[in-house]
């Protein structure tokens, strides 16, 4: 199984129309094969900062999700709107 945490910071702003495009990738992604987990926090200390935090069976079933249209957009929204930065674990 892989984790990933993706950490974003929103630029001035930007942050609502991140989190809007984080919610809709994280609704379809709740449904796709091989996701054991995959949810977006909001961060209590800090107004321009959420993380998703993902589970999967496999290599292949991340990237499965990657190669969908939902992702592609979503994801691209969110990296116009600040940065990434993905921490990537084996369990």
């Amino acid at each position: 199984m892989l984790r990933l945490n993706c950490f974003f910071k929103a630029k001035k702003g930007k942050y609502n129309e991140a989190l809007e495009a984080a919610i809709l990738l994280t609704a379809k992604t709740q449904k796709h094969e091989g996701m054991v987990s995959y949810d977006v926090f909001e961060s209590a200390t800090r107004k321009d900062i959420f993380m998703f935090c993902e589970t999967w069976e496999s290599e292949e079933a991340l990237a499965r999700h990657a190669a969908t249209p939902e992702f592609k957009e979503c994801v691209g929204i969110i990296e116009s709107c600040g940065e990434m930065k993905i921490e990537k674990l084996q369990l």
